[in-house]
């Protein structure tokens, strides 16, 4: 299937389906499809913590339950389908280039490195930080790299990695969002998990450039994004915020076990605080600002206590911390089964947010493929989109 009519069947399904994943359930107690989709309110109210958990890491068995309600979702699931990128077999550079990398960052490098396709071109490593991957190419292409990143202290340290393993690598300290002239036409240009609005410009500027290829593995679709996305290719009659957006990345599969548990803690503690806030006469949903983690580690009573300082609230007594982190844990619940439903159409969102910028450089006349790069496990972003010049 080509990406425009991918896209457009994708569109169509999730303009259709808004109701079901717009709703946030830890803002809003009681989204509109509950009322609408008794059957539906009533499976995911019986789910047990275990299957909740299960249908976290199963975008299959998830769809599948909300397509027994809304039969169109069941479409979902060939059209977010796409075939894995065989990688290349790297040549066997031993440790020596992997100074510094921690285990899965270094499998997703490999991983990245062998699925993009080698055009013997000089290559951009944009937004590299220290260059591990910028490195690794230039090692195994034989192939001049510049490395653009914004902080001049990681273009130091990599630099002297690059030096110390006798890679053809320099480093320029430029802002993505502002450098002119790259990548230089003619030029390979690959992102490993560049955010939102760095992986939108490298994609804009690369057409603008005349860039011979464009290997690219986004991330943080919502970071540097305005209140509502900006598709780059016409056509689609979705449309997103935000908040949207970000629903896209929200999947891990890489969290242990303790991790988990201190998520599902924080969840618990801020909505025991929303709901707290209400009792005292502060209505509707306000957004967090950012708590830091140290207040996270003491007791819930001095949690909420230093959280109403700071918002200009008064504090719970005893008695009411204790019934209000009750009910925040019995929100915490209902939130995770709620979400259920939401939490299906993440990989279509992600896919669709793809597609937008495959339909664009297509349009640029681009050959355009997408696919994966790595197992789902490594990391749930594992979506890469390759394009050459035709």
């Amino acid at each position: 299937m080509t990406p425009d009519r991918r896209r457009a069947a994708l569109d169509d399904v999730l303009v259709a389906t808004r109701d079901l994943w717009h709703p946030q359930p830890f803002r809003e107690r009681r989204p509109g499809w509950l009322e609408e989709y008794p059957g539906l309110a009533g499976a995911v109210a019986a789910l047990t913590d275990d299957e909740v958990a299960g249908l976290e890491d199963d975008r299959e068995a998830s769809l599948a339950l909300v397509a027994r309600i809304r039969p169109e979702v069941g479409g979902i699931a060939s059209l977010v389908e796409l075939p894995s990128f065989a990688g290349k077999i790297l040549q066997d550079r031993g440790q020596r280039w992997a100074w510094e990398i921690p285990g899965r960052k270094r499998c997703q490098i490999e991983a990245f490195a062998g699925a993009a396709g080698g055009a013997g071109k000089p290559v951009l490593d944009w937004c590299g930080g220290k260059g591990h991957l910028g490195r690794l190419l230039a090692l195994n292409w034989a192939v001049p790299v510049t490395t653009l990143e914004i902080d001049a202290e990681l273009c130091a340290v990599g630099g002297a990695l690059a030096r110390r393993a006798g890679a053809l690598q320099d480093f320029v300290v430029a802002d993505a969002l502002t450098a002119a002239g790259v990548p230089a036409p003619g030029h390979h240009a690959v992102a490993l998990h560049a955010c939102g609005h760095l992986h939108r410009r490298l994609v804009r500027e690369g057409a603008a450039q005349g860039a011979s290829r464009l290997d690219v593995a986004p991330c943080c679709y919502h970071l540097g994004m305005p209140e509502r996305y900006e598709p780059l290719a016409s056509g689609v009659r979705l449309e997103l915020t935000r908040d949207d957006a970000r629903l896209a990345v929200t999947e891990s599969v890489t969290a242990v076990a303790r991790e988990r548990r201190q998520s599902g803690r924080e969840m618990a503690w801020k909505l025991a605080f929303v709901a707290w806030r209400e009792s005292v006469g502060s209505s509707g949903y306000r957004n967090f600002k950012p708590v830091p983690s140290p207040w996270m580690r003491a007791g819930f009573a001095e949690f909420i206590a230093v959280l109403c300082r700071r918002e200009g609230l008064p504090t719970p007594g005893p008695a009411d911390a204790l019934r209000y982190e009750a009910i925040g844990w019995q929100r915490r619940d209902e939130v995770l089964r709620l979400s259920v439903v939401r939490h299906a159409f993440r990989r279509a969102l992600e896919v669709w947010l793809v597609l937008d910028l495959a339909v664009f450089l297509a349009a640029k006349g681009y050959e355009v493929a997408l696919g994966t790069f790595c197992p789902r496990r490594l990391t749930p972003r594992n979506l890469m989109l390759s394009a050459e010049i035709a």
